[in-house]
């Protein structure tokens, strides 16, 4: 398998190439040169196969024979060593749960899947690799457990000052070991910019060997598909067409989504749910692309302004803005319209949906599903993340966890910086 930049303007690569570089030299982001649909009887039978088997089907191709059978086979196993379970909500509308991992963001899958990766592909180079990566909320904490420890890879994370969580800023900022955690006066957008601008620049990309965690890495993006394929075997049996409603920042999860569609996965609609950082929502609307600075808001995650991602969507529909209609949907939402779905939500359940899974479920109530489809909303992290919110929305009390009370009482450790310029000092020291 062959990758390609978005840009046009930079040579092809092969997957662990792809991997190390995270972006492409032309600033484009790496797409599959061609995406080969599974065999129907994939999917016919996929209730007989156990996840590590979907995944390793799903998977294969765009790894190629970089990684051997065997090896990746084990790698798939450690990744998705959790539980990925839908649970009815109402008759036509459940979730899929993707925080039973270790830092209990759906972003552990991803994480964890390039880490390995990276660790395989790095195992006999003396060579360090720097990882390099922004976040608005749970990729530092998936990005900082994923990469614990591993040999030959030192991360540096960049997350915005007072915009992610208590609970999310200590998983990123209190492992140590090979994890440093800089802290940005700015927001996401602020962050993504210079992490971007660092992998161009020569000054830098001389003395260190860069790549990006974040899902404009291929290796962060696509392991994201598995989970589709997984609530779709858990759901194919109530014979009903799926609406998959996505809370979407920067657009890689549903991105991911539609490549599982692109693989076969039988998904009649794709709703990319998100707050009121709504620059796709306009896109659709006007047909013109105009980003905005992102605002902050109860569902952090998705506080982004330039969705990275939304250039591969628009790929694998070729550019074809009519065909993405067809298929895709994007619908925005206010605070306060998300804290109604939050108690709308546990008043006919009884569940607990922490602000994204709460805008999720918006996404179905304004997509009016009908009798003939089951929507499914990703839960993309478990409410104790966002505890003040949750607590005050719902008044309930939320169970800490134990991933969580491992790190919920360590130090916080993190540098504060200003500007590319302190940006760049620290990676040249």
């Amino acid at each position: 398998m062959q990758y390609y930049s978005l840009n046009n303007n930079a040579p092809k690569v092969a997957f662990s190439e792809a991997v190390i570089k995270g972006l492409a030299p032309d600033r484009g982001l790496y797409f599959p040169e061609h995406i080969a649909p599974l065999p129907e009887s994939f999917f016919s039978t996929i209730e007989n196969l156990d996840n590590v088997e979907i995944a390793y089907q799903a998977i294969q191709q765009f790894v190629g024979d970089e990684i051997p059978e065997k090896e990746l086979r084990e790698i798939l196993a450690d990744v998705l060593s959790f539980d990925f379970p839908v649970v009815d909500i109402e008759d036509n509308i459940g979730t899929l749960e993707l925080f039973h991992g270790p830092t209990m963001a759906f972003k552990d899958v991803g994480a964890r899947f390039m880490a390995r990766c990276l660790g395989y592909f790095n195992r006999n180079n003396q060579n360090h690799v720097t990882v390099l990566v922004a976040t608005s909320g749970d990729t530092g904490g998936a990005v900082a457990k994923g990469f614990l420890g591993v040999k030959g890879v030192d991360v540096v994370i960049l997350y915005p000052t007072g915009k992610v969580s208590d609970i999310q800023e200590k998983q990123l900022t209190t492992l140590g070991q090979n994890i440093t955690a800089l802290e940005v006066d700015g927001v996401f957008d602020d962050c993504q910019d210079m992490v971007k601008t660092a992998f161009l620049d020569s000054d830098i990309t001389k003395y260190k060997q860069l790549t990006s965690a974040n899902s404009i890495n291929v290796a962060r993006w696509l392991p994201q598909l598995f989970y589709f394929l997984f609530a779709y075997k858990q759901v194919k049996s109530k014979k009903k067409d799926i609406v998959f409603s996505v809370p979407s920042g920067n657009f890689g999860n549903i991105c991911a989504g539609i490549v599982a569609k692109k693989l076969g996965m039988p998904v009649k609609h794709f709703v990319a749910s998100t707050n009121i950082n709504d620059t796709v929502v306009r896109y659709l609307q006007t047909s013109e692309y105009h980003p905005k600075p992102s605002k902050a808001t109860i569902s952090n995650a998705m506080d982004v302004g330039n969705p990275s991602n939304f250039i591969r969507i628009q790929r694998l529909f070729d550019n074809n803005i009519s065909d993405l209609k067809n298929h895709f949907s994007a619908y925005s939402f206010t605070d306060e319209q998300t804290k109604i779905a939050m108690k709308e939500i546990f008043k006919i359940a009884k569940y607990v949906a922490d602000p994204h899974g709460a805008v999720g479920y918006l996404g179905l109530k304004q997509q009016e599903l009908s009798s003939n489809e089951y929507g499914i909303f990703l839960e993309t992290a478990h409410p104790v993340k966002f505890l003040d919110v949750v607590e005050e929305t719902l008044e309930t009390n939320v169970v800490i966890p134990s991933q969580i009370k491992e790190v919920i009482n360590k130090e916080k450790k993190s540098i504060v910086i200003k500007d590319y310029k302190t940006l760049k000092e620290y990676l040249l020291r």
